[in-house]
């Protein structure tokens, strides 16, 4: 018999006559950094004060002033792409991210999760002896996999990471997240306590984790990703934050946007001579002037971005506290510390801004315009709250992206230049520097490895230009892709894509900036210089080739129809009790697009909720109080149904006739007690919160219900899904795919 581990060698016939043996560990060399990596999510290049907002950031200031600050960093212009770079150091598409983790069509480029043979920050890590914690907003893995069922392949702890604390999905509301993990599980919370706020829940878990490890072993070295949900919408900050802004932004994005460009310039983070290009005035991305709105417009507008800057303040009160953690724990100096954003600032909220954000998306999946300003202003004291997701107009959004073009999801410079700051007061002299080399986030990973000295001179490392201004740094060429938005950097030159849904692709669409001479592409040379459009155009298409960026999104929406057969039409569900919540994308299946059922069985009657799907950002729920009553969230219009006295069995029958509504009908005992007509169906990533039975758990479809546990007993409820609404998308992916076609 083999001993463990394989040892063949001499074993003796005691203890004392024996060889020892163990088998071999990682272990990190003597002295070896910490690193701490966290990226913030919509925050654009102009948010912090040492990028020239009037945003309050001491500690971000104060970490600036410990190393260096980039000025021509570029993440990609989306989320899960970014982080998808950002942990492996490959180009997105070649990492299989090269767009959000909420769908996946079949194609490699897109597969929504790292692909197995590309290893992660955490596992070169971990194999070289450091603890490695992900604290945080996750969006690597396929929304249909985040159920308990997994698969599990793709979560943080099964990609390298000891321990994790977070949310998987893209967004959630910050005072009452609509599902947290811890490791490989779900916490499972009914309600929040008074004055949780998501932003320093994550910091302490971080902080925690770090203050375990480094109590169980004070010489082995730690890797903590800290990837925080904000600044990305609902706008959500606690009361007391958003006080503080009160008043900064009545002068409206124009002034706003004035005063940080001349306050860059001033810092020298752009080049003297730079100008500031007009308000955006693309069709479709155009923004108003603040001077031609009418004032209850400016009130409103001016209050959203009052929460977005009390959460950009949060973020900084975050990175203070990690940071005195450090420095209480005697490992401050010897952490390499970065900061910087996953995107530009996020256009996400339109034209008018929104109290309901995954209104506004369904809005825009849709075509059909469901904004309504007049609501949004009546919720005026609600803002940043719970009650409402907020998020600010676009018009901001170009602020945050000052002095850039332009917003999230573009290739053209407002949709990924951001900041980026690096400090290791131990070994990097410099303090306060400003770095003006090009670098992009897929050098982040290869510069801590150098920096570790895991892999010393790794390609691409921006150890070089940190610690010497003057220095070249080797990646001089890249590619981006977005939804079919293209670009390529070569040097000082720049070709760039505003793509339009369903417009033919081609060299026509390319726009030349000269980057040396125009940062903030204003002089478009393509009518110049023919032949340098043409040679940068040959690069981009032999780097999207060895990049699997192929096929591009021609904007028919035919990638979020497209599912794995495995996807199969969802059966019956069977729910009880004892099952905590069931998780919101597997809970979505069930009435997504469809005519659907809800079958609930008393054992025994009483008074509270009998099912609830979803939250304050809509949903729907039935409940008994009494008598019998229905009530549907409409992105925060409610109407109720109802519905006399209970019995033993209760149905909720909801039908799809098309035109994206509902219609409800409730039934007590097999008798019809009455019906609503003309419903918003909910869909995309709304229901967020999933189904609960026998209580309504975090965020209530009903505030002023609360979470309104049952007092009887509930034998089950029992969900069956129905047909298709008949203009359903999943009723015409041969149509779609055919119209997309068209402009290939």
């Amino acid at each position: 018999m083999i001993p463990y581990g394989g040892f063949q060698g001499r074993v003796g016939r005691t203890i004392a006559g024996s060889e020892s043996w163990w088998p071999e560990r990682p272990v990190a060399p003597a002295g070896a950094p910490n690193v701490v990596v966290v990226l913030v999510d919509d925050v654009g290049f102009a948010d912090l004060g040492c990028y020239g907002s009037e945003i309050p950031t001491p500690h971000l200031d104060e970490l600036a002033g410990s190393g260096v600050r980039l000025t021509d960093y570029h993440s990609t212009p989306m989320c899960s792409p970014t982080r998808a770079a950002l942990l492996t150091g490959r180009n997105p598409h070649l990492a299989g991210v090269g767009h959000i983790a909420n769908s996946d069509p079949g194609f490699p480029g897109y597969a929504g999760e790292i692909a197995a043979d590309v290893p992660t920050m955490a596992e070169l890590f971990r194999a070289a002896g450091w603890h490695t914690f992900a604290v945080g907003k996750w969006h690597l893995t396929k929304d249909s996999d985040m159920s308990e069922a997994g698969p599990k392949h793709a979560w943080p702890l099964q990609r390298g990471f000891d321990r994790f604390y977070g949310f998987l999905d893209a967004f959630t509301n910050f005072h009452q997240p609509h599902r947290l993990m811890r490791d490989n599980s779900p916490v499972e919370v009914d309600e929040y306590p008074e004055g949780y706020y998501l932003t320093d829940d994550l910091t302490g878990q971080a902080v925690s984790m770090i203050r375990q490890a480094k109590a169980s072993d004070t010489r082995k070295p730690f890797l903590l990703y800290l990837a925080h949900g904000a600044a990305h919408a609902p706008l959500q900050a606690p009361a007391a934050d958003i006080e503080a802004f009160a008043g900064v932004y009545d002068d409206g994005w124009d002034e706003i946007r004035r005063r940080r460009f001349e306050r860059q310039l001033e810092l020298g983070l752009i080049p003297s001579g730079t100008e500031l290009p007009e308000r955006n005035a693309e069709p479709g991305d155009e923004v108003s002037a603040w001077a031609e709105l009418p004032p209850e417009r400016q009130r409103l507008y001016a209050r959203y971005m009052e929460v977005y800057a009390a959460m950009v303040a949060g973020i900084d009160r975050s990175v203070g506290r990690l940071r005195a953690a450090l420095a209480d724990l005697g490992e401050l100096d010897n952490t390499i510390f970065v900061f910087t954003s996953d995107n530009g600032g996020s256009r996400e909220g339109e034209e008018y801004g929104t109290t309901q954000y995954l209104r506004t998306l369904i809005s825009k999946i849709s075509g059909n315009d469901r904004e309504d300003p007049a609501a949004d202003l009546e919720r005026f004291d609600l803002i940043g709250g719970p009650r409402v997701l907020a998020h600010y107009p676009r018009g901001w959004a170009m602020a945050s992206n000052t002095p850039f073009r332009l917003y999230k999801c573009n290739t053209h410079s407002g949709g990924h230049a951001v900041p980026f700051l690096l400090s290791w007061p131990a070994a990097l002299p410099q303090r306060g520097e400003l770095r003006h080399q090009w670098a992009y986030v897929t050098d982040v990973l290869p510069t801590l490895l150098d920096l570790t000295g895991l892999q010393p001179g790794a390609e691409h490392s921006m150890a070089g230009i940190v610690g010497d201004a003057a220095a070249v740094h080797t990646h001089q060429e890249q590619y981006s892709e977005l939804q079919g938005h293209r670009g390529y950097v070569r040097g000082e030159w720049e070709i760039v894509t505003r793509h339009a849904p369903l417009t033919s692709f081609g060299d026509h669409e390319w726009e030349l900036y000269h980057r040396a001479a125009d940062r903030t592409q204003l002089r478009d040379l393509a009518a110049d210089r023919p032949d340098l459009v043409a040679e940068l155009a040959g690069a981009w298409e032999r780097a999207a080739h060895a990049n699997q960026v192929y096929p591009l999104d021609e904007g028919s929406r035919l990638r979020f129809l497209l599912r794995p057969p495995w996807h199969s039409a969802p059966a019956p569900v069977r729910l009880t009790p004892e099952v905590h919540t069931l998780e919101r994308w597997t809970a979505l299946q069930l009435i997504q697009w469809r005519a659907f059922t809800v079958d609930v069985t008393l054992a025994r009657p009483g008074r509270g909720v009998l099912v609830a799907h979803g939250g304050q950002g809509g949903g729907y729920v039935l409940y008994v109080d009494d008598e019998v009553t229905f009530t549907h969230n409409g992105h925060g219009e409610l109407r109720t149904l109802r519905c006399g006295p209970a019995g033993d069995r209760i149905r909720l029958d909801v039908a799809a006739p098309g035109g994206w509504m509902w219609e409800a009908t409730v039934s007590v005992d097999g008798e019809e007690r009455g019906k609503l007509a003309g419903l918003p169906m909910l869909t995309g990533f709304c229901p967020m919160e999933g189904i609960d039975v026998g209580v309504d758990r975090r965020s209530p479809v009903v505030w002023e219900n609360g979470s309104f546990p049952f007092t009887g007993r509930i034998a089950e409820v029992v969900y069956t899904p129905g047909e298709y609404a008949p203009d359903a998308g999943a009723n015409w992916v041969e149509v779609v795919r055919q119209i997309g076609q068209r402009y290939e």
